[in-house]
């Protein structure tokens, strides 16, 4: 570790807040992660749900919706581009990586972390 790394502190990192993978059916994906895994249901409806798990939440998205992402909760998100108001409150925009990884940049505002 260099020194940045060892002087930040939680309180100072940007959270992940979810992951998000694609699925076909999204009713049927929510049943086999609850048969599997101890998790909460957040969100669901025919088109994409939220997983809540421990440390974080997942999405489940159907490829007609969102790309398969990581969603980062950062402040001043606004520096990614104009935000967009979502169905569930929260304000985001996607932006890619370098290696075009879809990353989504959700203002804090609004935004549980995990």
């Amino acid at each position: 570790m260099d020194e940045t790394t060892q002087a930040a502190s939680p309180e100072t990192l940007d959270s992940i807040h979810h992951l998000a993978i694609e699925v076909q059916d999204v009713a049927a994906s929510v049943a086999w992660y609850q048969a599997h895994f101890k998790c909460a249901i957040t969100y669901q409806d025919a088109t994409w749900a939220l997983l809540k798990f421990a440390n974080t939440s997942m999405a489940l998205v159907i490829p007609a919706q969102h790309p398969p992402h990581i969603g980062f909760v950062v402040d001043d998100a606004t520096r990614f581009g104009n935000l967009t108001t979502h169905r569930d409150g929260t304000r985001s925009v996607y932006v890619n990586d370098p290696d075009g990884n879809a990353l989504e940049m959700m203002a804090r505002e609004n935004t549980r972390v995990g």
